[in-house]
């Protein structure tokens, strides 16, 4: 087994790198006086010629994000952090805040100057409370020794939301609005943050920065595999042995990650499938686990890298339960603007109840189906689709399990599924209201 190949979270097994010292010590914001003295030009070259990708789960190049701002126009230029880390079997953000803030500051600065940026927001999520006061007091240290220069640096807690993980619903709720997503264009790098040139960026991705000015961004290129360069902390939960946070190159088997970095599956028992990047994409079946783990290899087998955060289940999970719990989870967090999610996602839900429950037919099954394809395209923003794409890799992928429970007029676990009796995040679903019909 490869060990793990420790970038973001390098020097923190060895040292308290909280401690603006300690940080110092291994060499920690050097990269900011080497950016600060390259134009903007120059260090936007610099981070495209890295091919860094988003690690937020879009994949978009932070390089190419920076170019697009408009740093002719005359408002300021903001750069967003989005640190409201709220998809399901995601933790990785939390560990890089929580063990190396002044990582991610000084990945901020840099980001800032390439953007001519004076203004930061980290939008961390609200249940982060540790990993805000680690944050904030890591701020107030650098802003004391004098390393922020003239750039604020603004650590802003949400209230709880999902959907602000939407880029466009977090800048309405860092503007003191209710968070639901903007029709764009306009995109934010042209109005975004008080109709300003905006760049938004992960937790991961900005921590990534300095350790590409380090280390030179055709060496950076280097690591990883061509189209997905550098390493990524991949979340790993469910039922294996050692679930946690793994860092290791882009490109690493899924395979590899699951049996050995975390041990395999828990008790002895089978695989089932893995969700392989948060609760919000197509899941994947045993035979399918040996892709390799970047964007453009998942892409290929019909799956998201996403959150990079696995998802591992075992031979005794119900895969109807498993849809409700996910199902009702979206239902829940969506915002309600658009008709498609705020509706569809409740349907669904019904639907799901109802093949689980022994009341469905076969006709449900395809109405199952017909419900998701007038949710996908047809939505503001992607949180009705993340309803969909696991459901719709549920049903298709393990039909006969769907077949089972409406032959046999109930599910075919009889009560041993290991989500039975765990509650789902709401029943919420269950009220109607005025002047919209339930579906069943």
């Amino acid at each position: 087994m490869a060990d793990e190949h420790k970038v973001l979270l390098a020097g923190a097994d060895e040292r308290d790198l909280t401690q603006l010292a300690e940080y110092q010590a291994i060499g920690g914001y050097d990269s900011v006086v080497k950016a600060r003295a390259m134009t903007p030009d120059d260090l936007i070259a610099e981070l495209s010629q890295a091919n860094l990708r988003g690690r937020g789960g879009a994949g978009f190049p932070m390089g190419r994000k920076a170019s697009l701002i408009d740093r002719k126009s005359p408002k300021p230029k903001y750069l967003v952090v989005n640190a409201d880390e709220s998809e399901p079997g995601a933790f990785k953000d939390r560990e890089v805040m929580a063990r190396v803030p002044h990582r991610l500051i000084e990945g901020c600065l840099i980001a800032a100057h390439a953007i001519e940026s004076t203004d930061v927001f980290i939008y961390i999520r609200g249940e982060y409370l540790a990993e805000y006061e680690i944050l904030a007091a890591a701020v107030e240290d650098a802003r004391e020794a004098g390393i922020l220069g003239d750039v604020r640096i603004t650590v802003h807690r949400g209230a709880g939301a999902y959907i602000c993980g939407e880029e466009t619903a977090l800048l309405e709720s860092l503007e003191g609005k209710r968070g639901q997503p903007r029709p764009r264009p306009p995109f934010p790098p042209i109005q975004g943050l008080y109709a300003a040139p905006t760049q938004i960026n992960n937790v991961c991705t900005i921590a990534t920065v300095p350790v590409i000015l380090e280390l030179g961004a055709e060496e950076f290129a280097k690591t990883g595999v061509p189209s997905s360069p550098g390493t990524a902390i991949f979340s790993v939960s469910g039922n294996v042995v050692r679930p946690g946070n793994y860092e290791l190159d882009l490109g690493t088997s899924m395979r590899e990650l699951i049996y050995e970095h975390a041990g395999g599956i828990a008790d002895g028992r089978e695989l089932k499938a893995v969700i392989p990047g948060g609760s919000s994409v197509p899941a994947l079946t045993p035979d399918q686990i040996d892709v390799p783990l970047d964007y453009d290899s998942l892409g290929a087998i019909g799956t998201f890298f996403g959150a990079a955060s696995l998802i591992v289940v075992d031979d005794r999970c119900c895969v109807v339960q498993l849809a409700i719990r996910s199902t009702k989870f979206y239902a829940h967090e969506s915002c309600g603007k658009c008709t498609p999610c705020r509706i569809g996602t409740r349907w669904m839900v019904q639907i799901l109840e109802a093949i689980e429950n022994g009341t469905a037919t076969h006709a449900d099954l395809e109405l199952l189906d017909s419900v998701g394809d007038n949710i996908l395209g047809k939505v503001l923003c992607a949180l009705g689709e993340f309803a969909v794409y696991p459901v719709d890799s549920y049903l298709h992928k393990w039909r006969d399990e769907f077949v089972a429970h409406v032959e046999q007029g109930g599910c075919p676990f009889g009560g041993s599924s290991s989500l039975e009796g765990i509650l789902a995040p709401s029943d919420q679903h269950a009220h109607t209201p005025a002047g919209e019909e339930a579906l069943v």
